[in-house]
């Protein structure tokens, strides 16, 4: 299963039909926490998702204060009330280590000033019509026929769609939908060792004896300046006025543009790291705790953990094997001609001399050599010659060298 998203127009008054199923989706979300947290400050137990659905939808359509609720489709609300019994459940999980992966927080209280969404599923009836010429119609009951933008085609019938709404007020319809398999794609000879960082996003070393540095664009530092004036700008505004809202969406959509961005450089860089070879190695990092550093703006701006999870899921896709190596690795202490470990580097060192064999190394270069060789990889090196792991982690000639001393302390 897949999500296929896609940009939308809405017209006015599709516009206003969906702000009003936001808003009921919204309350009801909204109602459930409210309701379990009275049980839970009355000492009684949670109510189950069939009584919420009694209590919040059924009986409270009949009353004055809920009466709005029959004016859109039940489908979207019935899925609101079940992402808050859901997001419950992984809440008990998290608490009892039943869950894996990052552990869930308590469910919170929806607001209407950030992004809004709603889903339909096939029970609601929506209808798909997709053209030759790149335009998609989507009929949601109760609201119309929205056109969306047909860039690509959606493969089957979907199961569900949720409609989306960004903070910076632009539209997506996002389909699930089962694609086939594909086929795995033609093995090949290479692998592949990544060392992520900060100057270049990513040194990449390939087992036949070639190397590139990926640069980092830097995405959010290009627009610092820009978003400072927008934002500047915004904190001038009257609450509550119209020229407040045109400068929120200003600063909204610079922050969409930098998030896109970001994201289509990443998939088109894992895409192109699983084409052309048969294994990645990875080094796992702690980018949680790295972003809680001084240097925490620039590693969420780098993005790393979502490079990495992108080439897995390409890896998974094309029939690829990714390997990630422990964090406590040493990659950047290894001489990775030599195998002797020099010590700790401050950042700053980028070229050091290998005190041993005196091999002029790149710091960057030379980890990802490491890398491929701590994911079991060194026999596809060796494969190449003798020469091709000097060959792969020296420096430039025209570099400078550092040569290590025992008062250099600093971390690497």
């Amino acid at each position: 299963m897949k999500r296929y998203r896609y940009r939308a127009y809405p017209d006015g008054s599709q516009r206003r039909a969906l702000t009003k199923v936001f808003g009921c989706v919204r309350v009801v979300f909204n109602d459930v926490i409210a309701v379990r947290q009275s049980s839970y400050r009355a000492g009684e137990p949670y109510p189950t998702a069939g009584e919420l659905s009694k209590r919040l939808l059924t009986a409270a359509k009949k009353t004055p204060e809920r009466a709005w609720l029959s004016e859109v489709s039940s489908v979207p609300l019935q899925q609101a009330l079940l992402d808050a019994d859901r997001a419950y459940r992984s809440f008990f999980n998290s608490m009892a280590d039943k869950r894996r992966g990052k552990r869930a927080g308590i469910p919170r209280f929806r607001t209407r000033h950030g992004k809004q969404s709603a889903r339909f599923t096939r029970n609601a009836g929506f209808g798909l019509e997709q053209s030759t010429h790149g335009v998609g119609f989507l009929t949601l009951p109760k609201i119309g026929r929205i056109r969306f933008v047909l860039s690509r085609p959606v493969p089957s019938e979907p199961s569900s769609v949720t409609v989306i709404q960004e903070i910076d007020g632009s539209y997506y319809v996002s389909f699930v939908v089962a694609t086939p398999t594909p086929e795995p794609l033609a093995p090949v000879q290479r692998v592949a060792g990544v060392d992520v960082g900060l100057t270049d996003l990513a040194a990449i070393t390939y087992s036949d004896g070639t190397r590139q540095k990926v640069p980092n664009p830097r995405w959010l530092r290009t627009k610092e300046r820009e978003l400072a004036r927008a934002q500047r700008s915004l904190s001038r505004k009257q609450r509550g006025s119209k020229n407040r809202e045109k400068a929120r969406h200003r600063v909204a959509v610079l922050h969409r543009k930098v998030r896109e961005t970001r994201a289509d450089h990443h998939r088109k860089l894992a895409l192109k790291l699983i084409r052309e070879n048969q294994a990645v190695a990875l080094e796992g990092l702690d980018v949680a705790g790295l972003a809680r550093t001084r240097m925490g703006k620039s590693v969420n701006d780098a993005g790393w953990s979502t490079l990495a999870r992108l080439i897995r899921e390409k890896a998974a896709e094309h029939g690829r094997e990714v390997i990630v190596i422990s964090r406590w690795e040493p990659t950047s202490q290894l001489c990775s001609v030599c195998g002797v470990k020099d010590g700790r580097k401050p950042l700053h060192v980028r070229v050091w001399t290998c005190v041993f064999c005196g091999a002029l190394l790149d710091r960057d270069f030379n980890a990802a050599v490491n890398i491929i060789v701590a994911a079991g990889l060194a026999e596809k090196l060796n494969a190449c010659g003798g020469d091709v792991r000097r060959t792969l982690a020296c420096a430039d000639p025209d570099e400078a060298g550092t040569h290590r001393t025992g008062r250099e302390n600093a971390v690497a």
